[in-house]
């Protein structure tokens, strides 16, 4: 009943229904790892924990975005991407919200790498992860993805530090493969 009065008190205010606010605040902390001048245009999705998702609200620059701090060891994150990286992202979280062990995990993630299963993002798309406690307290990390390529290939170390200045190369020669750019 009180729920019945809340929405017709909302309708008679002209305020959306409590699910449309609820969908909004999903929408907008999403959008936080969004770069500002992307954020207006970008896709959202919601993603369950099998990797499918549905999408929350629609884009039309190629970027989506979703919340997944319900994953394991996750307070608060979020992270956009390329649209051209749906299967990753989708495959990634299957993988993230399988139940394992971060070593179970890593395992899955590797024997996908060698059978073949494992799914690539587009090469040179970007990756917009905040992560912390909380939305406060957060940082952006960015890494761009380059699958298959090695510190030979772009001349980029294949070691480097998150306290140093520079960029290199993580899991080269991988699916995986991405610059890292610590700072940002």
């Amino acid at each position: 009943m009180r729920r019945t009065s809340l929405i017709l008190s909302a309708l008679v205010l002209g305020l959306p229904p409590l699910t449309a606010l609820a969908q909004s605040v999903e929408i907008e902390k999403a959008l936080l790892a969004a770069p500002p001048t992307m954020r207006e245009n970008a896709m959202v999705i919601k993603m369950t924990a099998d990797g499918s998702h549905t999408v929350l609200r629609e884009g039309s620059n190629g970027l989506m975005c979703w919340d997944r701090s319900d994953e394991p060891s996750r307070t608060f994150s979020v992270q956009c991407t390329s649209e051209e990286n749906l299967e990753r992202v989708q495959q990634n979280r299957a993988f993230n919200m399988s139940g394992g062990t971060p070593e179970e995990i890593r395992a899955m993630r590797d024997a996908a790498e060698v059978d073949g299963s494992r799914k690539e993002s587009k090469f040179g798309s970007v990756y917009y992860t905040l992560n912390g406690e909380n939305a406060e307290s957060a940082s952006l990390h960015l890494t761009i993805a380059v699958p298959h390529a090695t510190g030979n290939t772009l001349g980029l170390p294949e070691q480097g530090s998150y306290t140093q200045p520079g960029s290199w190369i993580m899991e080269p020669g991988t699916t995986s493969a991405h610059i890292m750019l610590p700072g940002q």
